[in-house]
């Protein structure tokens, strides 16, 4: 089935631990964001929050512990997944964690194949298991079925053309910078410039036609897509 990239924030205040496991999730398709304090995580939280599928969440942190951070995220939203990491391991902080409103926890040392296998058994449970439809302003798209449509029309999209609009209309009426639309629909690791996304964004506009407008340039920015009244 057609897929976006899910994106997780990790948070620990271990570099080498950061390091590895961006790498272990990233080359098991997964977008991360990393912070190495909890005031870190909070500011990535705070700007990323509508497109973080999963948060991984170290319990000892400067600036702010994981309980800390938990709070103030579970105060922010009840729907995003968060996985509690501990070093110690010990049936306090566990219960600690779940009382604050974590969804599960994994004590350090770990296998990254459990690592792995607790994510998606989360996701699963918690998070988004399939992309939805969505509809605005006469475009409709099906993400299962990887069709997208103006007024009944079907357009003949690329596949990265495909994701972008899908991207612009999971987030309706937000200013999208061209480096969050690099990273939440090319990666983090594409090695191109932004001048990809202008590049799309004007092949979109073609195709789209009458809804051409409804991608709005922002000076110096990005873009925004906002349908018209």
């Amino acid at each position: 089935m057609y897929e976006l990239k899910r994106c997780v924030l990790l948070a620990d205040d271990e570099e080498r631990i950061v390091r590895a496991l961006r790498d272990l999730l990233s080359s098991n398709g997964f977008f991360v964001l990393t912070a190495l304090s909890g005031r870190e995580a909070l500011e990535q939280f705070g700007r990323y929050s509508e497109q973080i599928d999963l948060v991984l969440l170290d319990v000892m942190m400067p600036e702010g512990d994981g309980f800390s951070v938990l709070r103030e995220i579970r105060a922010a939203s009840s729907l995003v997944p968060v996985v509690m990491l501990t070093a110690r391991g010990e049936e306090y902080d566990q219960l600690q964690g779940l009382q604050d409103g974590a969804d599960d926890y994994i004590a350090k040392p770990f296998s990254t194949r459990i690592l792995l296998a607790r994510i998606e058994a989360v996701l699963r449970r918690f998070g988004r298991t399939q992309l939805e439809s969505v509809a605005a302003g006469g475009i409709t798209m099906v993400p299962a079925q990887r069709t997208a449509e103006v007024d009944g029309q079907r357009l003949e999209l690329t596949r990265r053309e495909f994701e972008l609009l899908y991207y612009f209309l999971r987030n309706q009426g937000l200013t999208l910078t061209r480096e969050q639309l690099l990273n939440r629909v090319w990666g983090y690791d594409f090695e191109g410039d932004e001048r990809t996304v202008d590049t799309h964004v004007k092949n979109l506009r073609l195709k789209l036609g009458r809804c051409a407008g409804y991608i709005r340039t922002v000076y110096r920015v990005g873009y925004k897509f906002e349908v018209a009244e």
